[in-house]
């Protein structure tokens, strides 16, 4: 892997707006890319994945063996504690925008539910995903970087 070195020019003062969850929530579903975060051997572990929103809930495709199928087929009610993150932030401008759910996974086991989300929900990594799991948004927060002299 190379670093451009390139030197960009410098973005100006930014402003944090904070978002209502219904703002949050819709930006989340415009984008199919974000990150688990979950907690494996006592320390927080990051995975980037795809999603869909189905019914306001967030839904990610995991495969055998992974540490979160795991996790969620070992959980009791209401689920496994776990924070999903999206953003798009221009590069350049420093502008966008970064949402953040907290809430309870559990693993779909469902064989309808299942075989819907697996139709709905394409991986993008090349490995059997046959899992899925739902993610239950109980804290929802986002935030929007304007240019400061934009408010």
């Amino acid at each position: 892997m190379t670093l451009d070195h390139a030197e960009a020019a410098p973005a100006g003062p930014r402003q944090s707006v904070e978002l209502d969850s219904a703002e949050a929530m819709r930006l989340l579903g415009g984008v199919s890319f974000g990150r688990i975060v979950f907690t494996q051997h006592a320390l927080p572990t990051i995975r980037p994945v795809n999603h869909i929103l189905v019914d306001g809930d967030i839904v990610i495709r995991t495969h055998e063996g992974a540490a979160l199928t795991r996790q969620t087929r070992h959980a009791g009610d209401p689920g496994v504690v776990v924070a999903y993150e999206a953003d798009v932030i221009d590069p350049a401008t420093h502008l966008g925008w970064s949402v953040v759910v907290t809430g309870y996974a559990h693993l779909v086991t469902d064989p309808d539910e299942l075989a819907r989300y697996q139709s709905l929900l394409r991986p993008w990594v090349k490995q059997t995903m046959d899992y899925a799991v739902r993610i239950r948004p109980d804290l929802v927060t986002g935030i929007r970087l304007t240019a400061a002299d934009a408010l």
